[in-house]
């Protein structure tokens, strides 16, 4: 499965989830779920804030973090994290990155987190005060940052030809 993954691990809203699908399939990336869920994916609060674009979004499910990883070892992961070191718009993405995002309430688990090497933990600069952004909201700015380093390709408005260097 080429092309940058989006990897949601034990999201709990079904709101969020649906909004996820519907920025996975208008930016061309793909979404990764991760159980446990905190819902079912015929949620009708996902149905709706997913709109139709479930049909047309590219969506997997996995049971673990281990059985994603097993199965995309060759992939670059890079997780979300308000302790992380590196802003988000300062990796060089590439379509061999899998991106992580944990829940809503929870954030990663600090044995996901472990894994990842520090300059792999990326985070969303916001108030010093604040503990975090919402799920939905965090994920767009991550994947529409993906999307303007390849030059939006597939904006049939975009007539630029660059693609990831």
């Amino acid at each position: 499965m080429d092309g940058i993954h989006i990897v949601l691990c034990s999201p709990q809203i079904p709101h969020n989830t649906g909004n996820i699908i519907r920025l996975c399939a208008n930016t061309g990336l793909q979404l990764h779920l991760i159980h446990p869920l905190g819902f079912d994916l015929n949620n009708p609060n996902l149905k709706r804030a997913a709109l139709d674009y479930s049909d047309i979004a590219d969506v997997y499910e996995y049971s673990s973090f281990d059985e994603y990883k097993t199965m995309f070892s060759d992939r670059r992961m890079l997780a979300t994290s308000s302790s992380g070191n590196t802003i988000y718009s300062s990796i060089q993405y590439t379509p061999n990155d899998s991106i992580f995002f944990g829940s809503e309430d929870t954030g990663l688990p600090e044995k996901i987190i472990n894994v990842f090497e520090n300059n792999h933990l990326i985070r969303i600069p916001m108030q010093p005060t604040n503990r975090s952004i919402n799920l939905s909201n965090a994920v767009a700015i991550v994947a529409y940052e993906t999307w303007r380093q390849a030059n939006f390709i597939g904006d049939d408005q975009i007539t630029s030809t660059k693609h990831f260097s």
